[in-house]
Formats: structure tokens, sequence, C-alpha cells
């Protein structure tokens, strides 16, 4: 006779709480790997790169810039490997990385905060942000509050009409990223081709 284990049915996550959306920039998925014994080893989306194997240059950036990426201490830190000749370029003559974790890393000059601009009475919720290196940046924080499609809707078109936050002057962004704090869950949506396969 085969045993049954109980299992119980998972909790489910509140949708009306606060989420992060952030500019979804079209690059390459990157990450920084720091060991706790200072070593520091590259990846890109699907494998680990070095600068005779690499993706757009990248291991060979994290190895000139090893000095100051070490700042950002033990761990897998995530972004985007951007600009110059990958994907849209943004009319960039370099290329970037722009660290997807905004509720960890600030940009250097930037005052650590967070404020849901859409709110005619803003509640600043405070958050404890490390600056990031210079040779790096943060994916640009475009709203923090209650989740709402409205919101994400409103975004993908400030995106639309403006252009792209973390390249400024750049009018085809690629959309946003939205971060559901509550369940730990990201979702994207795009300007463009956004709509299910098969639908109209």
């Amino acid at each position: 006779m085969t045993e049954v284990v109980f299992e119980p049915f998972p909790k489910m996550g509140r949708l009306t709480r606060e989420c992060l959306i952030t500019e979804k920039i079209d690059g390459t998925n990157a990450q920084i790997i720091i060991t706790d014994d200072g070593r520091i080893v590259a990846g890109s989306c699907t494998r680990l790169i070095t600068p005779d194997d690499d993706n757009y240059g990248f291991a060979r950036w994290v190895e000139e810039h090893k000095s100051e990426l070490l700042a950002l201490g033990p761990g897998r830190h995530f972004g985007e490997w951007w600009g110059q000749k990958i994907q849209r370029a943004y009319g960039l003559t370099e290329k970037r990385f722009s660290l997807f974790n905004v509720s960890r890393w600030c940009a250097s000059d930037a005052i650590p905060k967070c404020v849901n601009k859409n709110d005619p009475n803003p509640k600043k919720i405070l958050k404890y942000q490390t600056p990031v290196p210079l040779c790096c940046s943060v994916v640009p924080e475009l709203y923090c509050g209650l989740f709402g499609e409205r919101i994400i809707d409103n975004m993908l078109e400030m995106l639309r009409v403006r252009g792209s936050v973390a390249a400024p002057g750049f009018m085809n962004p690629e959309g946003v990223v939205i971060f559901h704090t509550a369940t730990g869950t990201m979702f994207k949506k795009t300007l463009e081709n956004d709509c299910p396969k098969g639908s109209a």
C-alpha cells in the first residue's frame, strides 16, 4: 500500500501589497559572484564567463574593475550589461552595468528614498540602501507603492512619451519590471509585443 503524506495547500500572497517598478533595460543579463574569500567571478544569463570566453566583454570589465566591485560584498549580484553594440544600444558609446536590487542599492549620487509620486499624499518609505561603486549604476526606480495595473500602465505610458530614464533622450525604451514584495515575484511588461502569442 502506498503511504499517503499530507501536503498543506500553499499560502497565498495578497495582491494588494507594495510593489517596485523599475525600467526594464534591453541589454544582456549579467551577474557578479563574490565569494567569502574575496574571489570574483562573472556570469551571463546561462553560464560562468571569463575574459577568454566572454559575453559582450562583461567578464573583461569585471576583471578590470575588480578592486571597486569587491565593495559589493560576498554574494551574487544580478544586473543588466547594456549599451554600445548590445541589443538597443541606447545611443551609447560605452557599456554600463546596472544592478537590479533597488531595495539594497542606490546610485552613488542619489538620496535613498522611495516615494509614491502618484499618490496625492505621498508616504515616504524609508529604505536603508548602500551606494554602489562608481563603476556601476542601478536600474531606474519608477514607482514604489501599492500594486495596481493602472499604475503599471501609467509607468509604461510615461516611458513611451518621455523615453528611457536609464538613458535620457533615448525614445525607444523596452518596458518595466514589477517586483511584488509580498510574494517576492518579478514580472515584466514591455511596450511592444507584450500580448500572449496567438492573441489579436
